[in-house]
């Protein structure tokens, strides 16, 4: 609940919409935080609600895509990094790749769908870049992902509203 109380503070001063929209964008909270604040402290129709906080997610997503390896390479000059992502990919995109190249795609996408804590569209661009999904393939599955963490989050959160009703 602090979390929330945080949010709706640092956010007090924007207009609703825009407030969803940034919340969205957030790491640490993306559309799993935004849909319940918009639907309960903004009182939002659950459909605007909805798409603000899609689009809000989707924000950070291709910049991420774009430049995750080239600020890996760039940290690579650096011998501590070199060692960390030569470590990181031999872990895992040697290690995995025959699973990656037939399912990563799909993977990706219901990674980025179930609404869990460190899962979501940021770690979705983090994982496309360690797998070395490729940007188009990553994209379209981290899209389908938040729009589906998307749907989940908002019906549950108009289910626990149903449920706090019926209990008053």
């Amino acid at each position: 609940m602090a979390v929330v109380q945080l949010l709706t503070n640092l956010f007090d001063s924007f207009p609703h919409w825009l407030a969803t929209i940034l919340i969205s964008c957030l790491p640490v909270a993306e559309l799993r935080g935004a849909i319940p604040i918009a639907l309960l402290q903004y009182q939002m129709h659950p459909v605007e609600a909805y798409l603000l906080a899609v689009i809000g997610n989707m924000i950070p997503v291709i910049p991420l895509l774009l430049y995750l390896e080239p600020v890996s390479n760039y940290l690579r000059r650096f011998r501590f990094w070199n060692k960390f992502f030569d470590w990181l990919f031999t872990r895992t995109r040697h290690n995995h790749s025959d699973t990656f190249e037939k399912y990563g795609t799909l993977g990706l996408a219901i990674f980025v769908a179930i609404p869990l804590p460190a899962t979501g569209a940021w770690s979705g661009c983090a994982a496309a870049f360690v797998f070395g999904i490729g940007f188009r393939h990553a994209l379209m599955a981290i899209t389908a992902g938040v729009l589906i963490a998307g749907v989940v989050v908002t019906a549950v959160t108009l289910g626990g509203i149903s449920l706090s009703t019926l209990f008053r």
